[in-house]
């Protein structure tokens, strides 16, 4: 079975590493970012420039990498789709840390307008306090 047209502009997305040319393409300017609490740099972002310097220009710093894999994809009837994968982060200490995700996309208009993130924030915070 392939991709709905959404799945497909998501899969985009984690295939290309959110490289800047495809970011620029798919995503909205007045995207909505929002990370589950407990996250680093928890809370809810407003415009991919504010993603970008709020977030990741934030969170990036404390990491020598920080991926995020995507296993399973799928669309609901309602401009959904659901991501399951595992963040592969490596702190500027060493630790490494695999965490389990969930991301709920909202697409309109062909663009990724929201994000709702729900991760294994412990984890994750354990790599970070080593």
């Amino acid at each position: 079975m392939s991709d709905s047209p959404n799945t497909a502009l998501v899969r985009r997305l984690y295939d290309s590493g959110m490289a800047p040319e495809v970011t620029a393409e798919i995503i909205s300017p007045d995207l909505v970012w929002d990370i589950t609490p407990g996250f680093p740099h928890s809370g809810v972002y407003h415009g991919w420039d504010s993603v970008g310097r709020d977030f990741f220009g934030r969170m990036m710093p404390d990491f020598e990498s920080f991926s995020a894999g995507a296993e399973e994809f799928f669309a609901d009837d309602e401009n959904h789709v659901f991501v399951y994968g595992n963040y592969h982060a490596i702190t500027k200490s060493g630790e490494k840390a695999d965490v389990r995700f969930i991301h709920l996309w909202t697409v309109r208009d062909g663009k990724l307008v929201h994000l709702r993130q729900a991760a294994d924030s412990h984890v994750l915070q354990q790599a970070l306090n080593g």
